[in-house]
């Protein structure tokens, strides 16, 4: 790696591997234990969700990172950019659960302990993965705009998803509810914070990138 690569410790990288995989894999069990349509149809909804896909890239890029770190994916997952950008995203999930999503439910047991782990500690974890070992300081702020392209395109196939089966993973992009307008405002508020947060980010980095030189 170079020296704008992440040079994360190996034990942090463990400790994501498994939280996540175990997270994923826990929640892959209770959606098909408590599933009431048919397995296919069970999973395809699991993947629907853009929590379990953003935890699922962010389970990726830390299992290239520690078990193949030389491999052409250890090198891309260990560019500023890319984990930047699956900051973003992971950061936005638990943001979106905490303050609009955790009021809508009290989840129990393997449950709870399932949604604390994908919605709060592996966010806060991989948040602070990217202050204390990703190089921010050739960040710029142009690389936002492609970081939005992976929402944009499960937003796109949620809305398919949806009109085709009517179901829809979250309240606030739920058509059938809200109405075509009112769902498109809300997207149109995601967009803006994950634009928003994508820039404060290259900011801050920048900003303390350059403080410690």
């Amino acid at each position: 790696m170079d020296k704008n690569s992440a040079r994360i410790p190996v034990y942090y990288l463990i400790i994501l591997f498994i939280l996540g995989w175990f997270a994923l894999g826990s929640q892959l069990y209770l959606i098909i234990q408590n599933r009431i349509v048919s397995l296919p149809q069970t999973v395809i909804r699991y993947f629907s969700f853009f929590t379990i896909l953003t935890n699922l890239l962010a389970a990726i890029s830390v299992s290239c990172l520690w078990l193949k770190p030389g491999s052409r994916w250890g090198r891309f997952f260990s560019k500023p950019t890319a984990l930047t950008a699956i900051t973003v995203y992971i950061v936005i999930v638990g943001v979106v659960y905490n303050v609009i999503l955790r009021f809508l439910w009290q989840p129990r047991g393997l449950q709870y302990i399932t949604d604390e782990l994908l919605h709060t500690v592996i966010p806060g974890l991989f948040l602070l993965l990217w202050i204390f070992y990703v190089p921010k300081l050739n960040l710029e702020y142009k690389n936002a705009f492609p970081w939005l392209i992976y929402p944009l395109v499960y937003l796109i196939w949620t809305a398919i998803h949806g009109e085709m089966t009517g179901y829809y993973p979250y309240p606030f992009i739920n058509v059938t509810e809200l109405g075509y307008s009112r769902v498109l405002i809300n997207c149109g508020g995601l967009f803006v914070a994950f634009l928003g947060l994508s820039l404060f980010l290259i900011a801050s980095g920048k900003y303390l990138s350059r403080n410690k030189s």
